[in-house]
């Protein structure tokens, strides 16, 4: 199936969860999918202009819909663009534009899925842990509303303010992104945390999904993060600058290259962080394994089996482990 028949499907799916209609037979109203439905990237209000790009596409009519909810909860009336999603992604889930009079207000994320609402639901409780703590080189986004609607989980984010026009299209500086993952690595999101775990030397906390396309450089020389639905704590120090390093890999070379090149450049990656080389190689070994179990747990292989891009590279290593 191609890419474009997989969102459009999904999409169908996903409008009829944020338009539903009140009763049978009531008068749906009309979105647009922009740039055309050949190449479904985002849905919008129908404008006047939009005829030009094809038909329209049909949505619920209803009065309780997610514009609705929003404005309810907010206060204000909310007009949402709705992003078409990869449909075959582990952890999909509707993304939303929320504009008010005013303009931007907020992206929102729907859970829309058993695993969609835990992720959601957990991004919403680091964020609020977040929020009160000291960061200096982080900048994460503010939860703004997070509740449930008709079932799905709905969390509200501020927006950051970006300045490049994509995301990830320029590249950080290497300074802030090992500020950046030192002081992630820092957090303690209890007082107790640091006990045992220090002394088996897997104290360091992550972000979870570092890639390029979740960061960018502020204009106050910080770093804009987004989506920390993988936080987690009790790892190696390390782990964000090697996610980071494989997944910009991974867009110039296959997997079982990228995942070569991340243990053979483990040494220079983990230098500034204190790690020896010795100790580096451990904790690439360490974290392409990880990484490994995450796909296996979220029942899917964006890499292909372990047992060709991960299983020859790690065999030999064992006692690495």
């Amino acid at each position: 199936m191609r890419d474009a028949a997989d969102r459009l499907h999904y999409l169908d799916e996903v409008m009829d969860l944020l338009f539903p209609p009140s009763r049978p037979g009531a008068r749906p109203r009309v979105r647009s999918v922009l740039p055309h439905r050949l190449v479904p990237r985002r849905v919008v209000p129908r404008a006047w202009w939009h005829t030009a790009l094809g038909r329209g596409l049909p949505v619920g009519g209803g009065t309780d819909t997610i514009e609705t909810h929003l404005s309810d909860v907010l206060g204000r009336r909310m007009r949402v663009v709705v992003h078409v999603r990869p449909a075959r992604r582990a952890n999909r889930k509707p993304i939303l534009e929320a504009y008010d009079e005013s303009g931007l207000a907020g992206f929102v994320k729907i859970g829309d899925s058993p695993r969609a609402r835990r992720l959601v639901r957990y991004e919403s409780e680091v964020l609020r842990m977040l929020a009160g703590r000291p960061l200096k080189v982080v900048v994460p986004p503010d939860v703004l509303y997070h509740g449930a609607w008709r079932g799905l989980e709905v969390l509200m984010l501020s927006p950051l303010p970006v300045t490049s026009r994509r995301v990830g299209s320029r590249r950080v500086p290497a300074r802030l992104l090992i500020s950046a993952a030192r002081e992630i690595a820092a957090i303690r999101p209890y007082d107790d945390e640091a006990g045992s775990e220090e002394r088996t030397g897997e104290a360091a906390a992550w972000h979870g999904d570092f890639t390029p396309w979740n960061v960018a450089a502020g204009a106050d020389g910080r770093l804009l993060v987004w989506d920390w639905e993988r936080f987690a704590v009790g790892v190696p120090l390390g782990f964000d600058a090697l996610h980071h390093f494989f997944h910009r890999a991974l867009r110039r070379m296959p997997p079982p290259v990228a995942a070569r090149s991340c243990l053979a450049q483990a040494g220079g990656l983990l230098e500034p962080f204190g790690v020896d080389v010795a100790q580096a190689r451990r904790t690439a070994v360490r974290y392409l394994v990880a990484l490994a179990e995450r796909h296996r747990r979220d029942g899917r292989e964006p890499l292909g089996p372990p047992a060709v891009w991960l299983n020859p590279l790690v065999d030999h290593l064992e006692c690495l482990l």
